[in-house]
């Protein structure tokens, strides 16, 4: 199979092209010089000369919650317009299969856990990152409205928040994983007798290794048709902020305390998704937190220290 993936240079896009080489697929990821996302007419008629057989959209502008907090209109227009793109240079160019990538953020901020894929569109959104939010319900829509009015195949997977190998480590465009890998290294080098975590910690979150995604996007285009129009793709259980620290702590060597700002906005107390969809597909994630901290921790230590 020919596949486009889109946002080749992001997290999600590089694990899945490393991971693909032990696939029978060809990947098409070309840079952001090579093909404009933004572009409409750049990339249409890249994809009507490349007639990839597949697309699994990736790219977009990814960021913690300072930088949703900050910069909300950016993360509202920017990821509105590539997947406006991408859905509609496909449906021009005759794509048989895309494969959509959203957000566990598309459920509504008071929504029950597990969040159930039934849900997206019940409620008002977490504030926080309600521009990021809003931009991955549109593409996931279009997905839906291109299959009702013109017969395609697209659908879109709803990761649980991610990390993992060429994560970003900049704590001001982080998630949360890397921007505490990376606070942590530096307070046990430094000697520091604490960490500051943002809120009381008790806020619970469900995060996958990104290999483990890219795992499930190879094999969900090997068994498309008996996708869902919405899968979520997350693990099943969560832990909490402070769980998070400590593990990471554990494995960095940092013996410090941990102090709490309960001044700082902490998000959705929790957002662990339903796992039913992957499980009737027979598929689960294959790094405990554990295995996938260190691969990271490991990766960090490598490529920025």
């Amino acid at each position: 199979m020919k596949i486009f993936v889109t946002g080749g240079s992001g997290m999600v896009g590089r694990n899945i092209i490393a991971l693909s080489q032990s696939h029978n697929h060809e990947i098409i990821a070309p840079s952001s010089k090579e093909v404009n996302l933004m572009d409409f007419d750049s990339l249409s008629s890249f994809i009507k000369n490349a007639r990839p057989d597949a697309i699994i959209h990736c790219a977009g502008l990814v960021g913690g919650i300072q930088a949703n907090i900050k910069s909300p209109f950016d993360f509202a227009h920017i990821n509105s317009l590539l997947g406006i793109n991408i859905i509609k240079a496909a449906l021009d160019n005759n794509v048989e299969k895309v494969l959509n990538l959203g957000s566990s953020c598309m459920y509504p901020r008071d929504a029950v856990n597990p969040l159930n894929e039934n849900d997206i569109l019940k409620g008002e959104l977490e504030p926080t990152n309600e521009g990021y939010a809003i931009a991955k319900v549109l593409t996931a829509r279009l997905c839906d409205y291109a299959n009702v009015q013109y017969g395609t195949n697209y659908k879109t997977v709803i990761p649980c928040n991610l990390y993992g190998y060429w994560d970003k480590f900049d704590p001001n465009h982080s998630h949360m994983i890397p921007a505490v890998i990376r606070k942590i290294h530096e307070a046990k080098v430094a000697d520091a007798d604490s960490v500051e975590i943002w809120g009381d910690g008790k806020t619970r979150r469900e995060f996958m290794f990104a290999e483990d995604l890219a795992d499930f996007c190879l094999f969900a285009l090997s068994k498309f048709n008996a996708l869902e129009q919405l899968t979520n793709v997350g693990l099943g259980f969560d832990y909490s902020i402070s769980d998070y620290y400590t593990a990471i702590a554990e494995l960095v060597g940092f013996e410090g305390e941990f102090t709490y700002d309960l001044s700082k906005p902490a998000g959705m107390k929790q957002k662990l998704v339903s796992v039913k969809r992957l499980e009737h597909l027979g598929w689960s994630a294959k790094h405990s937190l554990t295995q996938g901290l260190e691969k990271t921790y490991q990766f960090y230590l490598k490529e920025h220290c």
